[in-house]
C-alpha cells in the first residue's frame, strides 16, 4: 500500500473538478434522495493498527465504506465495501459500534459503524478511480488530515465510551 507521503497528488483542476462534482452530488440527493443509510468499517489489525482509506474525490482518510444498495444487508454492503476499497474479506462477525446522523452530505444521511478483527487482506489494494491509498496507521501515527467524525469514533472505541448520536 502506498505511504501517506506519497508523492502522487490530484492537480489543482482535478481537485476543483472533483469539488463540484462533489457538490453537485450533495444538491441533488438534497433535493431528490429520500433517507440514505451506509456502513463503515473500523478495521483492527493483530497489531492494534486501524485500516483508513483516501479517496479522490474528497480531502482526507476516512474510514472504508459506502451506501447499503436496494437489497443489500447491511452486513452485505459491508463486505462488499471492504472489498471494493481496501480488499479485505470479513472472516468473523463484525460488531456494530453505532448508528450516526452524518451531516456532511446532507441532513438525511446515517451510518453504520461496525469494528472488525477477524478479516484477512485478499491482496494489496493499489489506486483506482475511487480510492487513492489504503494504508493501516497506528493509533500514535493517525494522519493529521483524518476525518474528525473518524477521529471521535476511535477515541470512542479506544476508550469503550458510549457513541455519539452525530458523526
Amino acid at each position: 500500500m502506498p505511504s501517506p507521503t506519497d508523492s502522487r497528488r490530484t492537480t489543482g483542476l482535478q481537485t476543483a473538478v472533483y469539488d463540484v462534482l462533489r457538490r453537485g452530488m450533495q444538491l441533488y440527493r438534497t433535493v431528490f434522495d429520500a433517507k440514505t443509510l451506509g456502513v463503515r468499517a473500523a478495521v483492527f489489525d493483530t497489531e492494534g493498527r486501524v485500516l483508513l482509506i483516501r479517496q479522490r474525490y474528497a480531502r482526507g482518510w476516512y474510514f472504508p465504506g459506502g451506501g447499503i444498495e436496494i437489497g443489500e444487508t447491511a452486513v452485505d454492503a459491508l463486505s462488499r465495501e471492504l472489498f471494493e476499497e481496501a480488499r479485505v474479506e470479513l472472516t468473523g462477525e463484525p460488531q456494530l459500534h453505532g448508528i450516526f446522523q452524518n451531516t456532511t452530505t446532507t441532513l438525511r444521511d446515517h451510518e453504520l459503524l461496525f469494528v472488525i478483527r477477524d478479516f484477512r487482506v485478499v491482496e494489496q489494494k493499489r489506486p483506482d478511480l475511487e480510492i487513492a491509498q489504503c494504508e493501516f496507521f497506528a493509533k500514535s501515527a493517525l494522519p493529521p488530515n483524518l476525518d474528525p467524525g473518524a477521529r471521535r469514533r476511535l477515541r470512542e472505541i479506544e476508550d469503550r465510551s458510549p457513541p455519539a448520536e452525530r458523526w
